[in-house]
């Protein structure tokens, strides 16, 4: 999939923009979707953005009734009731997937976009009025088998305790060169190109380098003799920000991050960056305002 593909947004005046909601990692939780989806029901926000990481876990059943086919039977009807009751009050929905999501199930995402039941971001900018908003679903290597969405980061480097993105499995077939050569940093410069990003918003799955949001439960924990790194974020993600300064990032990735650290919202530079991922059972949902997103709060619910 070509990057830099225009999605058409509804025309949003950034004079009168609503509210923002922000959720992500809700790995497949009817429970959690149920009461965000209600949220946006009731409160009627501008957009929304789901960071990735939606579907249930392989081998894990996150509900004793969750559906057969978590997104045709669950989670689109559940959107196109929504979208019915909302009408032009339905918000500009912004989706990626993360590293828990098998990769064949992107194309239902693609399609749902061509529906207008979301925007499906990955690799794309879209335009919420003439607030540009890019995704990447990308994360470094992980110590998981599923590949999908793993990219080596600025180099080819893989952490102790990590399996290689040339290991591992894949759902969808990727050419020897891309698992070879490709990185997030890469991922990144095709991306944007030479965008002006001041008012830019970017919704990512890995959470920045060697900040409290990317903080592991790794404590003591060792890899055939090797200390782990407790910081398991993207550098190409951290160096991006500090270079290019957008208005605000979005992450996931690290449930446990704010539990260890206390912060999910920190500064780099000008920009905002938040982790909206939570390691406990409720739905952990960040408000916001694009004017002021410094200003963001989030909620257990």
């Amino acid at each position: 999939m070509e990057p830099q593909i225009q999605c058409p947004c509804r025309d949003v005046k950034d004079e009168c923009l609503p509210a923002c909601f922000f959720a992500t990692d809700l790995h497949g939780r009817i429970d959690r979707y149920d009461k965000l989806i209600a949220l946006i029901g009731k409160d009627r926000p501008a957009a929304v953005f789901l960071g990735g990481d939606l579907l249930p876990r392989f081998g894990f059943s996150s509900m004793q009734t969750e559906p057969a086919d978590f997104v045709s039977d669950y989670l689109a009807p559940a959107l196109s009731r929504t979208r019915d009751a909302l009408g032009s009050d339905y918000p500009d929905i912004f989706v990626i997937l993360g590293n828990d999501d098998p990769g064949h199930e992107e194309e239902r995402f693609v399609e749902a976009t061509v529906d207008g039941l979301w925007h499906y971001i990955h690799r794309r900018k879209c335009l919420f009025g003439n607030i540009p908003v890019y995704g990447l679903a990308y994360v470094p290597p992980t110590p998981f088998l599923l590949k999908d969405w793993e990219r080596y980061d600025v180099s080819r480097y893989v952490p102790p305790g990590c399996v290689s993105p040339a290991e591992g499995y894949r759902s969808v077939p990727v050419s020897d060169s891309e698992i070879t050569w490709g990185t997030i940093q890469k991922e990144l410069i095709s991306l944007v190109g030479e965008d002006s990003l001041d008012r830019a918003v970017f919704l990512f799955h890995t959470p920045p380098a060697d900040t409290p949001l990317d903080r592991a439960d790794l404590d003591g924990k060792t890899y055939e003799y090797v200390p782990l790194d407790v910081h398991v974020g993207s550098i190409a993600v951290r160096r991006f920000i500090e270079e290019r300064q957008p208005l605000l990032t979005l992450h996931g990735h690290i449930h446990e991050a704010a539990r260890l650290t206390g912060e999910w919202k920190i500064r780099i530079g000008r920009t905002v960056c938040i982790n909206g991922a939570h390691d406990g059972p409720e739905l952990a949902l960040v408000r916001f305002d694009l004017e002021s997103p410094e200003a963001a709060m989030r909620y257990l619910l």
